[in-house]
């Protein structure tokens, strides 16, 4: 594995580095469905892709140790992050969201394209469940199973200071790390696009709607709302 990717960091000087949480999270096989499905489009590739070697394991985070901001995605997709083996990498969710980012100025350039674009971010990025799932729906018991390795992604960030859940379902993948520790009732923290709350941990989470084609091309998100969202981050972080 090339020491040179910007994913692999040794900056933790815990229990466990974030290189050493990414070699267990790409070594599970814990979740049977998700390792038939995972596999099973690794081998039928889309015939755009099909001169590709598929990544086809569980994708890990990526981004800075260092990082203030965590942003938050449900899985990686099936011709994207299980393709390509980086989240929010090789799909138009990943066009989109680093078009945004790299205008605000969180990531270097505005492209995801592979594990060695060359791609520098700021802030950390990361998906509540490692695999693709099949129809883009993990089960509760898949959602569990990974909630693990997103606590130690948590445990790691330790200048963490903003959460950004893309999507119900990494925004609430957050409130279920934070029930682990202390109370709180999820009804209380409803998801809505660019709206915030304090939490007991200390960490502010917001959720947004997921830059995924469908929310783009009707409108419900657009270009100029997220980076203006984006904007607003940055100066809390």
């Amino acid at each position: 594995m090339n020491d040179n990717i910007t994913h692999i960091s040794s900056e933790y000087d815990g229990v466990m580095s974030l290189s050493a949480l990414e070699e267990e999270v790409i070594s599970c096989r814990r979740c049977a469905r998700l390792v038939e499905f995972r596999e099973k489009v690794a081998q039928k590739k889309r015939r755009s892709y099909r001169d590709w070697d598929y990544w086809g394991k569980p994708v890990p985070g990526y981004g800075s140790a260092k990082g203030k901001l965590l942003i938050l995605g449900l899985a990686p997709a099936a011709h994207g992050g299980n393709r390509t083996g980086r989240v929010f990498t090789g799909d138009r969710s990943a066009d989109f969201l680093f078009k945004c980012l790299h205008h605000v100025g969180l990531a270097n350039q505005p492209n995801s394209d592979h594990r060695e674009d060359g791609l520098i971010l700021t802030s950390y990025i990361t998906a509540a469940v490692k695999c693709v799932p099949p129809g883009d729906k993990p089960t509760m018991e898949e959602r569990r199973n990974c909630a693990n390795f997103l606590s130690k992604e948590f445990d790691m960030l330790n200048n963490l200071k903003v959460v950004l859940g893309l999507g119900k379902i990494g925004f609430e993948a957050c409130l279920h790390h934070v029930r682990r520790s202390y109370e709180l009732k999820m009804k209380d923290f409803p998801f809505k696009h660019g709206v915030g709350y304090d939490l007991p941990n200390g960490i502010r989470l917001y959720g947004a709607y997921h830059p995924s084609p469908r929310n783009v091309n009707t409108g419900r998100i657009s270009f100029k709302m997220m980076v203006k969202f984006l904007q607003q981050l940055k100066k809390e972080i």
